[in-house]
């Protein structure tokens, strides 16, 4: 009897950064604790990992960080106050970041690439496959990315990354995966992956985005990881290893992504972002919407 494999339950997220593209907002104030309309940006990652299956979130810090752990905390005077007020729609509110899932943290300490931050996370992974989700792209909740990389993963093993295509001049931002087709239309199988090539060495216009399903080999991978572009420790160089051989933790697959993702890693995108994000709020778009044409029409 063919035993299944196990579950995964597990998700890193990756939350060391200094955020030095929005200083001085920075300064003081996590960039994963920026807020997309009226929630941080990390509890939308947070919420997209839930809505996968995964119920146990390791995230990986750094100094001044604590706002991160506080936001995921029980705040008991501010719910007493709410509650003394009979606010029972913001204290719904505010309890629901506290409860959305068991949270754990880890300090990164040397910031040195995203490799590291999640060999970080081994002693809390284990033996057994996990997500990681960057805090940097959100993924809007009508569309199942994550869930259908657990979905490939638990079917054919090793490990999944998200691709999107992107405009080939851009492919230098990314890092960039050559592809074979399957018989899945939104699956392919990754035979190379190179971080942020020049245009004209870029094997695809498949970008890699902030989401990965991984094989716990990639452990044993990236403590042997050279130090790669930036001097940092490259998960895109780890990868790249297992997919040119599979002995050490079957298949990479790539889900190409064609929905819709937002990058808050960018301000202008940032900003995109929540135009997008409260347009599409039934609270909150239809008066938004009607200052936005009025707001545009005037600056034409």
């Amino acid at each position: 009897m063919t035993q299944s494999p196990p579950r995964i339950t597990k998700a890193v997220i990756p939350a060391a950064g200094l955020g030095t593209r929005f200083l001085p907002a920075t300064k003081a104030t996590p960039k994963e604790m920026l807020p997309v309309v009226d929630k941080p940006a990390i509890q939308y990652v947070v919420e997209e990992a839930v809505a996968a299956g995964l119920s146990d979130v390791l995230m990986v810090t750094g100094r001044n960080k604590r706002p991160l752990e506080d936001h995921f905390d029980r705040n008991y005077e501010l719910e007493s106050a709410l509650t003394r007020k009979g606010d029972a729609d913001r204290l719904a509110k505010v309890q629901e970041s506290s409860d959305l899932a068991a949270i754990h943290y880890v300090r990164q300490g040397d910031p040195r690439g995203l490799g590291h931050a999640v060999l970080c996370a081994a002693p809390h992974v284990g033996e057994q496959p996990f997500a990681v989700l960057l805090g940097d792209d959100l993924i809007d909740e009508r569309d199942q990315l994550l869930s259908r990389m657990v979905e490939i993963q638990e079917h054919e093993g090793g490990s999944v990354i998200a691709l999107m295509e992107v405009d080939p001049e851009q492919i230098h931002l990314y890092g960039c995966a050559a592809v074979e087709t399957t018989a899945e239309s939104d699956v392919v199988r990754v035979t190379g992956l190179v971080e942020k090539p020049e245009p004209a060495e870029a094997p695809s216009n498949l970008a890699v985005i902030g989401r990965y399903v991984l094989d716990p080999a990639v452990f044993g991978v990236l403590r042997t990881t050279e130090p790669g572009r930036g001097g940092e420790i490259q998960l895109t160089d780890a990868l790249q290893h297992m997919a040119a051989d599979e002995s050490i933790g079957g298949p990479v697959h790539g889900v190409v992504f064609k929905g819709r993702r937002y990058d808050t890693g960018d301000r202008g995108d940032y900003l995109r972002a929540i135009v997008r994000l409260a347009c599409e709020r039934e609270d909150l778009g239809p008066d938004f919407k009607a200052w936005l044409r009025r707001y545009v029409t005037e600056e034409m």
